[in-house]
């Protein structure tokens, strides 16, 4: 590699959300370099909104910093990531959203980690805060990492199925790709289909490999929480249209008759939603609702969807 290649792609995928976009290309401009020349690869994912207006002007262009954007028109973050992976440059490959502020030390911690140790894939932490709203009531702790708050403590390797890296800021080694495949075009949110689940599931096929994967709590990112996801159905029809992927996926070609045990999973969902409700009030039983949904759409994706 030599001076002139980056050693760092961040790849910032978007999707009609000009608004949003906008504030988190200024505050790259906050960004405090790293050692090492990184570029920043923009995928405009079939915008039609105000986005392609506003990425061809060049005022938001981090100084000193090799910025390409680059249009993918089949719809889903998963391809736009994708694109990214064909597109980057960089040894490494950065992502984050355009809903984001990072920290200003951000970029220094990952190249740090990553000089130092080499891994295959990295996460860091991610903070939340509500930019144009008041947190309601109903928004217990244990529901802010459904809105992408992650923190695994010191850093650490991470090794086991519980302690996922989130989309919105995690790195891979751009070579680990070649070992484990793409991410899974069948999840991660798709145009307004509030879908989820990619992150986990590239996650855990890293394990699977026997990928090396860093914790890096000094990469912080702040991830703005806007208006629209302060409302229950927000949570509960994430829970849903997961459930329905994997139901679908579960069953693969099976008979869509889906079995007892699933029906008494389904059952009992819907029993501890209801009772935590009626004891405890609508402030406490989301999780259990979200539960419940989940289950709801595993059954439909079972018997109704092509596996």
């Amino acid at each position: 590699m030599d001076g002139s290649t980056p050693f760092i792609t961040v790849a910032l995928c978007t999707h009609n959300h000009a608004d949003r976009l906008a504030r988190t290309l200024e505050t790259l401009a906050d960004l405090h370099p790293p050692g090492r020349p990184w570029e920043l690869l923009v995928i405009d994912n079939g915008c039609t909104d105000a986005t392609p207006t506003l990425l061809a002007r060049t005022a938001w262009h981090p100084a000193g910093v090799a910025v390409r954007v680059v249009r993918e028109e089949r719809l889903g973050l998963s391809n736009a990531r994708n694109r990214a992976l064909r597109e980057a440059r960089g040894e490494y490959l950065l992502f984050m959203d355009d809903d984001e502020t990072p920290d200003p030390e951000w970029l220094r911690a990952y190249e740090q980690a990553m000089e130092a140790f080499e891994p295959d894939a990295l996460g860091g932490r991610i903070e939340v805060f509500f930019e144009d709203g008041v947190r309601p009531r109903w928004l217990q702790d244990e529901l802010l990492g459904f809105l992408g708050k992650l923190d695994h403590g010191e850093a650490r390797w991470l090794d086991a199925p519980g302690t996922p890296i989130f989309g919105g800021n995690f790195a891979f080694r751009r070579g680990v790709f070649d070992t484990i495949g793409d991410f899974d075009a069948r999840l991660g949110r798709m145009g307004k289909a509030n879908i989820g689940g990619e992150d986990t599931e590239i996650y855990r096929r890293l394990l699977a490999h026997g990928c090396r994967v860093r914790w890096v709590p000094q990469a912080i990112i702040h991830h703005r929480i806007q208006t629209p996801k302060l409302r229950r159905g927000y949570f509960l029809d994430l829970h849903f249209r997961q459930g329905r992927t994997e139901g679908s996926a579960k069953r693969g070609s099976g008979r869509r008759i889906p079995p007892p045990y699933l029906i008494a999973q389904w059952l009992r969902a819907l029993g501890r939603a209801a009772g935590l409700r009626l004891r405890a009030g609508a402030d406490h039983s989301l999780r259990m609702e979200m539960n419940a949904a989940y289950f709801c759409g595993f059954l439909l994706g079972w018997m109704r969807d092509r596996g």
